[in-house]
């Protein structure tokens, strides 16, 4: 079985897993997470140790895709946050890189954003510098359908 068929069949079988359950956790998942994560309304997850984030509404999953978030030396921010800031195109530079355009742009703490990705396609694989890559699509969709305020919890 290819590593994408094994990783969408993860993905439905943890689906099924939340749907039977009825609530939108993780079993396994920390006290902190179960406590912060929202019932209600949309609202953004990010699961590191699966390189997934999924956006919910009023406890349904509505998207799913593989991300691809920091890696050891450059990790994603752990918690529970909301979105501050969004841009549509924006240039991000930092020591090692200078990416003009990056598409979908939306700040959730600090300098830590989920945005579309270009310069790759290796989702599910901490690659970045401590930033949420998506797929461009999935990211528009994302920045369509989540306005500012909407909480981000990252575990």
């Amino acid at each position: 079985m290819t590593k994408r068929i094994s990783r969408i069949i993860c993905v439905l079988l943890a689906s099924v897993a939340l749907i039977v359950a009825g609530t939108p956790s993780l079993a396994g998942a920390e006290a902190t997470f179960e406590e912060a994560a929202p019932r209600r309304g949309k609202w953004i997850e990010v699961i590191l140790s699966q390189q997934m984030l999924v956006a919910w509404e009023d406890g349904r999953m509505v998207m799913n895709t593989p991300v691809s978030t920091g890696t050891r030396k450059t990790p994603t921010v752990r918690g529970t946050f909301r979105i501050y800031k969004k841009y549509a195109k924006q240039r991000m530079r930092g020591r090692d890189y200078d990416l003009p355009n990056v598409p979908y742009v939306m700040y959730f703490k600090g300098a830590y954003a989920m945005h579309g990705t270009y310069w790759h396609t290796n989702f599910g694989q901490p690659m970045s510098h401590g930033c949420v890559n998506l797929p461009t699509g999935k990211a528009a969709w994302l920045y369509n359908w989540a306005p500012r305020g909407t909480a981000v919890v990252v575990h």
